[in-house]
């Protein structure tokens, strides 16, 4: 089915291209024609002047020429296909992760660096299972004009040849099993490779304050080790194949020899016969080679399509994995997005019922928990660290499963809230920001059409504008990986810059202040309520915080504890009723105190240097 619809990518090119291939394959029929004429004609064996020796002569040159051209224009055409086939397999990937209904994250390999395995590995597998359909279509042509040349002159020696290639083609399917064992072990730890390089790429900082150069690079030999041993025995079982398809070439031709000799002795059999079957020999060869190549290139296909489809939908199987997603070759691309969709569904009200999700069988996560958030409200989450404050962001915004439960927009359901909570509805700033390697403008659009203006905006609600005044290129100013050429606080308030600048209905918030000092953080909370109020940003917002500047400008806190709703209503009424919130108000009461009096020291010290 992958096969199939691969092959229609660009069915054109394929067709077309495929047809250079098999004439490429089918040539070496004339060319066997040719020497058998040449060398009969040599021998004495045909009559023939010189001249006609001579013009049989540059008959094969010639057939040899057309073959290189056949040969160069196919491998010019063949990579519109072969390009288009690779990013139609990855587009339609890329897109159910993007947008495909139900979380992603439950799809997602543990690494980001595995998935890009899996986008480079085996989509490569994919595609070269599919063109060496046309080598297989190209060989079996040879073969079928061969074998009925071969025939026509020697019908006993031309059954004997058979032998071989039968024996091959059997022995490569019974080894499938073994193959796609092998093969799909190679390709997991592969991945692992990868994925560890990635990491450690990412935790560079992180290694290096903690003296692990040495452990790292072990691991990293640990993992080196485990996949080349599986590369290897994945290899050795392919060159095992090749090497028995090999053999049947010198067993062909001894095979050939032995039939042969007699025959020739007798008149019955030329050399213009020998040269054209030894030509034919070589070339008869490729088709249980290419069989063979197939029947392990099949099962490596089917590992590959398993991989792939893991990223993508449950409802989605292998035939969206292929279907035709719309490659441009040689034509500009649609348009990007210039314009926002009108919305007719303005939020009211945003609720929750009953929301439960379990990360593992010991319970954690979050339990019957009920939220509702009105039109033009501040609502807080907040809880000591693994209360499942972020677990239950995640799972209202459809990034995580849920195991029980119904979320509302406007009190109607919203089967899949992961493509419904989406930008201009909702905006989310995580608690891990995520950053290119772009300019900070980039960063903050994200393709998404706004004006200057409004751009500005965002950025001045977000309280970024005198961090984006100080660096060297303004907003063009690449960020690096991750925005490591960033201070923590610039990182989460350029996230809630990208937040705020789609206008969302309702802006999500988890825990955006934890690099933030104090007065920043009053500062950023009181321009995003100042413009709710002027109608200038999202008029309803919902925060995971256990900051005193969040909480105190709370309409609504919702308390959690060991992921149950403990409390749930103002300050003041939380400080008189719940014990888990007046622990909490304490902790954060002691931490900023030591906040405030470590900041004046700091700017002491600077006076003073």
């Amino acid at each position: 089915m992958v096969i199939g619809r691969l092959a229609r990518v660009s069915l054109r090119r394929y067709v077309g291209a495929g047809l250079l291939w098999v004439t490429f394959f089918a040539v070496p029929l004339l060319t066997g024609l040719v020497l058998q004429a040449v060398f009969d004609a040599i021998s004495g064996q045909r009559a023939a002047s010189l001249d006609s020796t001579l013009w049989l002569c540059a008959a094969f040159v010639a057939v040899e020429a057309v073959r290189g051209g056949v040969f160069w224009i196919a491998m010019s055409l063949w990579p519109y296909w072969w390009q288009g086939a690779g990013a139609t397999l990855r587009a339609n990937a890329l897109r159910s992760i993007l947008t495909a209904r139900g979380p992603a994250a439950s799809r997602l390999p543990h690494s980001s660096g595995e998935a890009v395995a899996r986008f480079r590995d085996d989509a490569e597998d994919l595609i070269i299972a599919t063109d060496n359909i046309v080598d297989l279509i190209g060989a079996a042509v040879f073969a079928a004009g061969a074998f009925a040349i071969m025939a026509s002159i020697d019908p006993v020696i031309t059954v004997v040849l058979v032998l071989p290639l039968t024996v091959i083609a059997v022995l490569n399917r019974m080894l499938r099993g073994l193959i796609t064992r092998v093969h799909r072990q190679a390709r997991q730890l592969g991945a692992s490779v990868t994925a560890f390089v990635g990491e450690t790429f990412a935790g560079v900082l992180a290694i290096k304050t903690a003296g692990a150069e040495g452990a790292v690079l072990e691991r990293l030999r640990a993992h080196n080790r485990r996949r080349r041993n599986a590369a290897v025995k994945d290899r050795l079982v392919m060159d095992m194949l090749d090497t028995a398809n090999s053999a049947t070439v010198e067993i062909s031709i001894g095979l050939v020899l032995l039939l042969a000799t007699p025959a020739m002795r007798s008149g019955d059999f030329t050399v213009g016969d020998f040269a054209l079957f030894t030509s034919y020999v070589g070339w008869l060869t490729m088709l249980p080679r290419i069989l063979g190549r197939m029947l392990y290139r099949i099962p490596q296909g089917a590992v590959a399509t398993e991989r792939l489809t893991r990223l993508m939908a449950t409802y989605e199987d292998a035939d969206d994995l292929a279907r035709l997603s719309g490659v441009w070759f040689r034509q500009d691309p649609p348009p990007a997005l210039t314009e926002l969709p009108e919305r007719t569904d303005p939020l009211e009200v945003f609720e929750a019922r009953d929301i439960t999700v379990h990360h593992d069988d010991a319970g954690h996560g979050v339990t019957g928990v009920d939220l509702r958030v009105d039109r033009s409200s501040f609502t807080v989450v907040t809880g000591a660290v693994g209360a499942g404050k972020t677990t239950l962001i995640r799972a209202l915004l459809g990034l995580l499963p849920l195991d029980s439960g119904s979320v509302t927009w406007n009190g109607q359901p919203i089967d899949d809230p992961g493509t419904f909570l989406v930008p201009g509805r909702v905006a989310y700033a995580g608690q891990v920001p995520r950053l290119f390697s772009e300019s900070l403008r980039e960063n903050l659009l994200l393709g998404w059409p706004v004006d200057d203006g409004k751009l500005k905006t965002a950025i001045e609600l977000a309280a970024l504008e005198r961090d984006v005044a100080e660096m060297p290129d303004g907003l063009e100013t690449v960020v690096g990986s991750r925005g490591v050429r960033l201070s923590g606080g610039q990182v989460q308030r350029s996230t809630a810059a990208r937040a705020l600048v789609r206008a969302p209905d309702l802006l999500v918030v988890d825990d955006l202040s934890s690099a933030l000092d104090v007065e920043t953080e009053h500062l950023l909370w009181d321009r995003i309520a100042d413009a709710a109020g002027a109608g200038d940003g999202p008029s309803t917002v919902l925060v995971v915080s256990h900051r005193r500047a969040a909480l105190e400008r709370a309409d609504q806190i919702v308390v959690l504890d060991r992921g149950r709703v403990v409390g749930a209503g103002a300050l003041d009424e939380l400080l008189r009723t719940c014990p888990e919130m007046r622990r909490l108000w304490a902790e954060e009461s002691v931490v900023e105190a030591e906040e405030e009096s470590v900041d004046p020291m700091i700017m002491n010290s600077n006076r003073t240097m």
